[in-house]
C-alpha cells in the first residue's frame, strides 16, 4: 500500500531550552494529538502529520504547537497542555484543513485557543512564470 502524503502539519516543541533535555510534556502532547486526530475520522487523519521539533522559541508559554501547510497561513499556539486544549486543537485542525488559505479571525478559532495564539504567519508568496512576466 502506497503511503499518502499528508498535506498539513502539526509540530510540537519537544526540547526544553532551559535544560537541553527532551520535553516530556511535548512528547505526551504529540501522542495525545495523534490519538485525537485519528479519532476525529479518516479525512482528518489522512490530512495531518503530527511531529516534534527542537525549540520553537516559545519557552515562556510551553507547550508550543504550530500548524502549517503549503500555501496556507501558519499558526503558533502556546500554553497548551490540558485535555480541553487537545479537543480545541483538533477542532482547529478541522477548520484549518477546510480553509483554502488557512486564514482565520479570532472569533472563528476555538474559544480555548483565542488567547493562546502567539503568531499567525501569512502564506509565502509563490511567484509563477506568469507573475514574473508582469513584474518585468
Amino acid at each position: 500500500m502506497a503511503q499518502v502524503s499528508k498535506s498539513h502539519r502539526v509540530v510540537v516543541c519537544t526540547t526544553c531550552r532551559h535544560t537541553g533535555e527532551i520535553c516530556q510534556p511535548g512528547l505526551t502532547l504529540i501522542a495525545q494529538l495523534n490519538a485525537a486526530i485519528a479519532a476525529a475520522g479518516p479525512t482528518l487523519e489522512q490530512s495531518f502529520e503530527v511531529s516534534g521539533t527542537t525549540c520553537m522559541a516559545g519557552c515562556n508559554r510551553p507547550c508550543t504547537v504550530a500548524f502549517s501547510a503549503s500555501a496556507k497561513a501558519s499558526y503558533l499556539f502556546g500554553d497548551i497542555g490540558t485535555e480541553a486544549d487537545i479537543d480545541s486543537l483538533t477542532e482547529f485542525a478541522r477548520f484549518y484543513a477546510d480553509r483554502a488559505d488557512g486564514m482565520s479571525r479570532m472569533a472563528e478559532r476555538p474559544a480555548r485557543l483565542r488567547h493562546k495564539l502567539m503568531a499567525r504567519i501569512p502564506a509565502s508568496l509563490v511567484v509563477t512564470e506568469a507573475a514574473e512576466s508582469l513584474l518585468q
